[in-house]
């Protein structure tokens, strides 16, 4: 068996998982790309209001998706596209969860679907300031023009599989999974008039049962954050989700307390801490910073203390506040979401 596998990114319309505005998927065969597919569709009905974060973020507006069919009806389709393949995402359980939280509102069952996750594999084998996609996707040899767009974000994803693989002399994914000492994780089936919903779907619901919806964010409070207490990881929390295992701190002013932020990491099984030392793997930085501000200097005084620490040799990476909210799923009702 070679190098198959179908990446797969989407993009939403707003922070619940299951408003779905995009999807890119690449098809490798052989370690190549042989095949590409991207829609633009309408979110579910009743999770189709566009959040300005999110346009700013991937540009894409409610009028360019008025009278598209809506994701139930294309997911036919999506699921033609991807058949058996093991999919592949940048931060998988974002898009995963899309799949899942997107067809239960929709009221239709899901396929399983055996997935990797590229962040997982880069900061594996890759020594990056930040794992992001773009930075990912230019040590991968596949540097990102358009960042956001779906089908752009789908083919740098199978770049940095394909070359992840490559470096590691694996010609399947099993053979690079067994060479690095992980197990391909498992999405399973489910029908949502059976099964319990996940998460984010619950949340969402119980968003729209009590009519609140998300708003724009918090306004910014001058002064030093709330720390708040540092809660043990949770030792029952899924190993193949990218927080699991990782010493966390926060700095910069989230759209989240960061209390609240702290508890959402530890349930993952990441343990929270509250300064950076020689134990941190992860940096969260708030105040809108993206991953480019790590070349432009725009820099808290713990960013800048993670930057000299990982030209030392310390494994320890830089996420934005988006990137963390995707990987810790769910409405947060005081956030705004990427």
């Amino acid at each position: 068996m070679g190098l198959d596998f179908t990446a797969i990114d989407f993009e939403t319309a707003n922070g619940f998982r299951g408003s779905p505005c995009a999807v890119g998927l690449s098809k490798v065969r052989g370690g190549v790309v042989v095949e590409e597919a991207s829609w633009l569709m309408r979110p579910p009905e009743n999770h189709d209001r566009f959040d300005h974060h999110n346009v700013r973020i991937h540009g894409i507006k409610p009028e360019q998706v008025a009278g598209l069919p809506r994701f139930g009806e294309l997911f036919p389709e999506i699921g033609a596209f991807i058949g058996n393949d093991v999919l592949a995402a940048h931060n998988a359980a974002f898009d995963l969860g899309v799949i899942r939280s997107g067809l239960e509102v929709s009221g239709l069952p899901g396929p399983a679907y055996d997935y990797v996750c590229t962040v997982l594999l880069s900061r594996r084998c890759y020594s990056l300031v930040s794992n992001s996609l773009p930075y990912a996707a230019e040590e991968a040899g596949v540097p990102l023009i358009n960042h956001h767009d779906a089908a752009e974000d789908a083919r740098a994803c199978a770049g940095i599989l394909i070359d992840i693989a490559a470096r590691n002399g694996a010609g399947s994914i099993a053979g690079l999974f067994l060479s690095l000492g992980l197990a391909v994780s498992h999405q399973p089936a489910f029908d949502p008039a059976r099964d319990p919903l996940s998460k984010a779907t619950r949340s969402a619901l119980d968003g729209l049962a009590g009519g609140v919806a998300a708003p724009a964010g918090r306004p910014f409070l001058p002064g030093w954050p709330e720390e708040g207490a540092n809660p043990a990881p949770n030792a029952a929390a899924a190993p193949d989700h990218p927080l699991y295992g990782q010493t966390v701190v926060f700095t910069g002013e989230l759209a989240i307390p960061r209390p609240e932020a702290k508890i959402r990491s530890a349930e993952l099984g990441a343990r929270p801490e509250s300064r950076v030392t020689a134990r941190t793997t992860v940096l969260v930085v708030g105040d809108g910073f993206v991953a480019a501000d790590l070349r432009s200097g725009r820099l808290t005084g713990k960013a800048r203390r993670v930057l000299e620490l990982h030209e030392r040799g310390q494994r320890i990476e830089v996420l934005s506040e988006g990137e963390f909210l995707q990987m810790v799923g769910g409405h947060v009702a005081s956030a705004a979401r990427a």
